[in-house]
């Protein structure tokens, strides 16, 4: 298949010239393919987690495990999406300290990962046992891309965190709710329908 510059052309959404191993606060949407909802349902504004929603939010929970500069804040789980803050440190996030090569007795510098990394991780880890408990190998579970956002603010947080928690309760009104979009384009019709009668 030869390269199309027009055809894939991908525009990156994050912020040119940032150093996203740089320690601070980031808000993360991931989306699944085609917006399709594999990880449960939303019942009286409460997530129920099907087997796939559980594996993410496993996957979710190890990201301290496998990046020692890096922890975990608020986060949901969605029928079609997740949202998350993840944290870098400078150093190790909780304060442990890397043993000393037996020779040198050096202590070895910590890998600095950077969010797209931990994303990755997150999106492959938990793609890989979905497909796996599915059984449909290399099936796409999630979007090429992801958003992100960068935290500059106590008060930011705080409106993220309270923005994340909420998404459960606003299920029936969010743009990522299939029936919402049906819903949406049934009152568009019908609005367009009444304004040709009239």
């Amino acid at each position: 298949m030869n390269y199309d510059k027009y055809k894939h052309y991908r525009c990156s959404i994050r912020l040119r010239g940032y150093d996203y191993s740089q320690a601070g606060a980031y808000f993360v949407t991931i989306c699944t393919q085609g917006r399709e909802c594999l990880f449960g349902d939303v019942v009286d504004g409460e997530m129920r987690l099907n087997d796939a929603g559980q594996m993410v939010l496993d996957v979710w929970h190890k990201i301290p495990e496998h990046f020692p500069n890096a922890d975990v804040d608020e986060f949901v789980v969605m029928p079609n999406h997740f949202h998350g803050i993840i944290v870098i440190c400078n150093d190790n996030c909780r304060g442990e300290v890397a043993s000393p090569i037996s020779l040198g007795g050096d202590t070895p510098p910590l890998q600095r990962h950077t969010l797209g990394k931990i994303v990755a991780y997150l999106k492959y880890q938990s793609a890989k046992q979905i497909n796996l408990f599915r059984n449909t190998p290399g099936y796409p579970v999630w979007q090429r891309n992801y958003y992100e956002h960068i935290i500059r603010s106590e008060e930011e947080m705080n409106r993220i965190r309270e923005y994340i928690v909420e998404n459960q309760a606003k299920w029936v009104e969010d743009e990522d709710n299939p029936e919402s979009i049906i819903r949406r384009g049934e009152n568009f019709f019908a609005l367009t329908s009444n304004r040709h009668r009239q």
